[in-house]
C-alpha cells in the first residue's frame, strides 16, 4: 500500500509539473503573440490602415492572459496581428502612390 502511494504521489507529481511547464509555454507564447499584434495594429496605423476592432482584440487578450487564460490569448492576439497585416495590406493597396506599380 505504501509503494502504490508513492507511485502515485511521484506520477501526481509529475503531471503537475507538465501542467506548470505548459502553462509558463503559453505564457510566453501569448505574450509574444501580443507584441506582435500590437506591431502590425502600429504599421497599419502608419497609413491609417487600422481595423476597427483590433485595439479592442489585443486588450482582451492582455485580459484572458492576466486571468490565466494563455492560449485563447494567443489565438486571439494572433486574429488582432491579422487584422493589423490586412488592414495596412489594404490601406497601401489603395493608394495612388508608387509602392504597387
Amino acid at each position: 500500500m505504501n509503494k502504490t502511494l508513492k507511485t502515485t504521489l511521484l506520477a501526481a507529481s509529475i503531471a503537475l509539473s507538465g501542467a506548470v511547464f505548459s502553462s509558463t509555454a503559453f505564457a510566453g507564447a501569448a505574450e509574444d503573440a501580443i507584441a506582435d499584434a500590437k506591431e502590425a495594429q502600429k504599421q497599419a496605423n502608419s497609413v491609417g490602415g487600422e481595423w476597427r476592432d483590433t485595439g479592442k482584440m489585443i486588450k482582451q487578450a492582455e485580459k484572458l492572459l492576466k486571468e490565466g487564460k494563455a492560449e485563447e490569448a494567443e489565438k486571439l492576439a494572433r486574429e488582432a496581428e491579422a487584422q493589423g497585416m490586412l488592414g495596412y495590406m489594404q490601406a497601401t493597396s489603395q493608394t495612388s502612390d508608387s509602392l504597387h506599380i
